[in-house]
């Protein structure tokens, strides 16, 4: 990555003035039209210092959890994190996800309950608590999707949040 990609990405803009943070002032070049203009020099460093945390955590043998559940980051999260081979949350943060792994672990052991009632189609429920079944199915796999195979803490965590 060079500093010519990033400006050809347009990594350089910053938020509007408005939106001022001033733990952000070391990196901002200057401000231009209401824009922040950020140092790409500075963001270059930066993102070198991302890459090494990173890769110190996959060479410590820990796992990763991405998360973002903006619209605009969902796909990019779930099709990262299967790349990586690592979990991801997009749809919703449970609570407990971090610090209560038991009541993560139940839900998923519901989860995988209800995925093999429903596998089997059993002939003894009716169209509504089928429904209501599926519907309950939908709900737990859409938030437990990403983690259903966890089995500890991640060692690191990437948010991402582009409206921020």
């Amino acid at each position: 990555l060079t500093l010519k990609e990033l400006l050809e990405a347009g990594a350089h803009f910053g938020h509007h003035t408005s939106r001022w943070n001033p733990r952000m002032k070391p990196f901002i070049f200057e401000e231009q039209n209401g824009l922040y203009i950020l140092d790409l020099a500075k963001t270059l460093d930066q993102l070198k210092k991302a890459v090494a945390c990173i890769q110190t955590t996959i060479e410590q043998e820990k796992s990763i959890l991405f998360v973002g559940t903006k619209k605009l980051a969902k796909q990019i999260i779930i099709e990262a994190a299967i790349e990586c081979g690592e979990f991801f949350a997009s749809e919703r943060w449970l609570g407990g996800m971090l610090t209560n792994m038991a009541t993560i672990r139940n839900s998923v052991k519901t989860l995988n309950r209800i995925e093999l009632d429903l596998e089997a189609s059993n002939p003894g429920l009716t169209k509504k608590e089928l429904a209501l079944l599926a519907k309950r199915h939908r709900k737990l796999l859409n938030n437990l999707e990403g983690v259903r195979r966890r089995n500890s803490l991640p060692g690191l965590l990437i948010v991402i949040d582009p409206g921020y």
